[in-house]
């Protein structure tokens, strides 16, 4: 075996064995199954959030699961940094008295990923993404509509509660232009 052949082996065996570490230590983990309660919770938060908080307008219940330094990172509008931007744009943006056309929200269900994440093999957080797509008619579905958007939430556990800490919302695009 020549010199190349040694290390090209050498580096196989370092690759398989930082996997099999990964793999062992719970550092690489997959996402979970959208029947297992961590999806099921997450879920469930991302509807507070958006079903209730977005589409009907009660702000206070989606205010409750965010946290205070909230930073919220969306690709047409800007960031925001805090809680009490975020509901201040709310309340006088979508959901505000002067907004005649109401937006909705829906999650594209078959999208939806949560990845756990673990500090020393305790869960402190998860990481959530899926897709979502916007309409001003409520009952609209994602085969009719022609916009979509990306999203990723960064959700951590703070006083034995699931809080919204990071929000990064982007590829706002039209179904027709990404098809191009």
């Amino acid at each position: 075996m020549n010199n190349q052949s040694k290390l090209n082996q050498s580096i196989k065996s370092l690759l398989l064995s930082s996997i099999g570490f990964l793999l062992v230590s719970g550092i690489a983990t997959a996402q979970v199954e959208n029947s297992s309660d961590l999806f099921k919770t997450l879920k469930e938060k991302d509807s507070v959030l958006f079903e209730i908080g977005f589409n009907k307008c009660e702000i206070e219940k989606s205010e409750k699961i965010i946290c205070d330094d909230l930073e919220f990172y969306h690709d047409k509008a800007g960031v925001t940094n805090s809680k009490e931007e975020f509901v201040s744009i709310m309340k006088n943006g979508i959901c505000g008295d002067n907004n005649t056309e109401k937006v909705y929200r829906f999650l594209v269900e078959e999208s939806l990923e949560v990845f756990p994440m673990y500090n020393n093999g305790e869960l402190y957080g998860a990481l959530q993404i899926g897709k979502h797509f916007f309409s001003t008619n409520e009952n609209m579905t994602y085969e009719k509509s022609d916009n979509y958007a990306l999203f990723s939430h960064l959700w951590i556990i703070e006083k034995n509660e699931w809080k919204l800490k990071r929000v990064i919302s982007y590829n706002h695009t039209s179904k027709e232009k990404s098809e191009n």
